[in-house]
């Protein structure tokens, strides 16, 4: 029997390879997405943010707080979540089936810029090992702003990359779309600036102004939402990055020099082993140092082509102008701040693993023997051979509970957690249409309107003690007594009343 025949259209060896590629990457986000999501307070926050555009008309201009200070990001993360958490009737798992979606296209991005520039070969392995890896899958299906990072990074290098080497000049638009985007989600995309600087510069096209108008017209039209907001409020948060930038970097030129130094030697070894490698730091400079001798000993291969020569010097430019960016930030580096390289290193060892493949049969059978092995590594330490965390239904059940055991009353909410914000817990409270009371500070609410006659209080920790504690709710709420304390799920759920000498049951 004849396949070609009995399908409706031609399919080459690549394309169904492609085919399989994108099915194991939507298997491997989209399998019990509801009980892998992670939804915490940050994510709770957004959804409640969206909500209440949606329900409440209450637009913003303003995104999330940053965890370096009080500097706010862009809205546009919002915006892109609102069709789906209202196409999902406002539950949390549409804008994560949002994520899990634009993680697709990352990969089949990832294959087109692959086998565009390179070969197919390059492609379906970069494309593969995208679909796989950990990290992506881990962040493919949740819904968080920086979780989208990669599929704006490798559509703008992709535009980059139609502009300079096809000369398809017209891509300035999604180009400029995706860094006015890019810069609403994270901080460190702000890297893309000095990428696109060094890329221009090195390659110095021959370009008509017009072209970079568009590009710089399309930028102002996705970033405008925050454009307004700063230009109204004195531009508080662009100073405030620029001040925080600055206070990271006073220190001595030795002591910056040395700090720098290690940052760099972090980020260089990470990129590669989180993304890519996973199993230890050790094996990932092995394999770093192949790709660098591969490369070294095909230069004279690479630079026989011209689009290869190209294309290939602009991820360079991406990786190396990327890690050094990363030199300018002091504090933790967290695996989610590669979003902006997390295409990269499957697109190298895709490159690596093609260089490699033409080296004759001892080649091949290396080249084939270290992608099993990464292969493996992902498999072996996928995040889907763990316990789904079942946050999502868990933080609803808590909600319901509270809101059975307050009575239909008004109630004030706290929550008690070390690493946590209660946005969680409010946005099912409030989207029950019973939304907690909040407390006000005594010199705007001098008569104590809004403490309510209880307290309900989820507690996170292993020791609840919240009598007494610190936290303003709590504390706002005044000198308590409890009347109740259940087990709920994962947490301690406590009613506290204002202590009034009695005995209750």
């Amino acid at each position: 029997m004849n396949i070609k025949k009995i399908l409706p259209f031609k399919f080459s060896l690549s394309q169904v390879c492609l085919l399989i590629i994108l099915a194991i990457g939507a298997f491997l986000r989209f399998y019990k997405i509801r009980q892998y999501l992670t939804f915490l307070g940050d994510e709770g926050r957004d959804v409640l943010v969206v909500k209440r555009m949606l329900l409440d008309g209450k637009f913003t201009l303003l995104g999330p707080i940053t965890s370096v200070g009080s500097i706010y990001m862009g809205p546009i993360y919002y915006y892109l979540t609102a069709p789906f958490l209202f196409l999902w009737h406002f539950d949390p798992v549409g804008p994560a089936v949002m994520v899990a979606c634009l993680a697709l296209v990352t990969i089949y991005i990832i294959y087109r810029i692959g086998t565009d520039y390179f070969h197919p070969q390059v492609g379906l392995v970069a494309a593969f090992l995208d679909s796989i890896s950990r990290l992506t899958v881990i962040y493919g299906h949740s819904s968080w702003n920086p979780n989208v990072v990669p599929f704006f990074a490798v559509l703008l290098m992709f535009s980059l990359l139609k502009i300079i080497v096809d000369r398809r000049y017209y891509f300035f638009i999604t180009a400029g779309l995706c860094l006015g985007t890019l810069i609403q989600l994270h901080y460190i995309t702000f890297m893309f600036f000095p990428i696109i600087l060094t890329v221009f510069l090195i390659n110095r096209p021959k370009i008509s102004l017009k072209y970079y108008l568009f590009g710089l017209l399309s930028f102002l039209l996705s970033y405008s939402p925050f454009i307004l907001f700063e230009v109204r409020h004195q531009f508080v948060n662009s100073l405030g990055a620029v001040r925080f930038i600055i206070q990271q970097n006073k220190s001595q030129p030795a002591l910056y020099f040395l700090s720098w130094w290690d940052t760099l030697k972090d980020v260089s070894i990470r990129v590669f082993w989180r993304p890519l490698v996973v199993e230890n730091a050790e094996i990932t400079k092995f394999l770093i140092i192949i790709g660098i001798v591969i490369f070294f000993f095909s230069a004279g291969v690479i630079s026989q082509n011209r689009k290869f020569k190209t294309a290939f010097n602009i991820l360079l430019i991406w990786l190396f102008v990327g890690i050094l960016s990363f030199g300018l930030y002091r504090g933790a580096v967290y695996d989610y701040y590669f979003g902006s390289l997390f295409p990269l290193p499957h697109l190298l060892f895709g490159i690596m693993f093609y260089l490699l493949f033409q080296k004759g049969k001892l080649g091949k059978i290396s080249a084939c023997v270290i992608l099993v092995f990464l292969t493996a590594f992902n498999i072996i330490h996928s995040s889907l051979l763990i316990e789904p965390n079942n946050m999502l239904k868990n933080t609803k059940t808590i909600a319901d509970f509270v809101l059975e055991k307050s009575s239909d009353d008004s109630y004030n909410f706290a929550l008690i957690a070390d690493k946590n914000s209660d946005h969680a817990y409010r946005y099912f409270l409030e989207l029950s249409g019973r939304p907690p009371v909040t407390i006000e500070n005594p010199q705007i609410d001098p008569k104590r309107s809004s403490v309510t006659n209880q307290l309900m209080v989820v507690c996170e920790e292993k020791v609840c003690q919240p009598l007494g504690h610190p936290l303003w709710e709590i504390a706002g709420f005044g000198q308590a007594e409890i009347t109740g304390v259940w087990d709920v799920v994962t947490v301690k759920v406590f009613r506290l009343v204002p202590y009034l000498g009695g005995n209750y049951d």
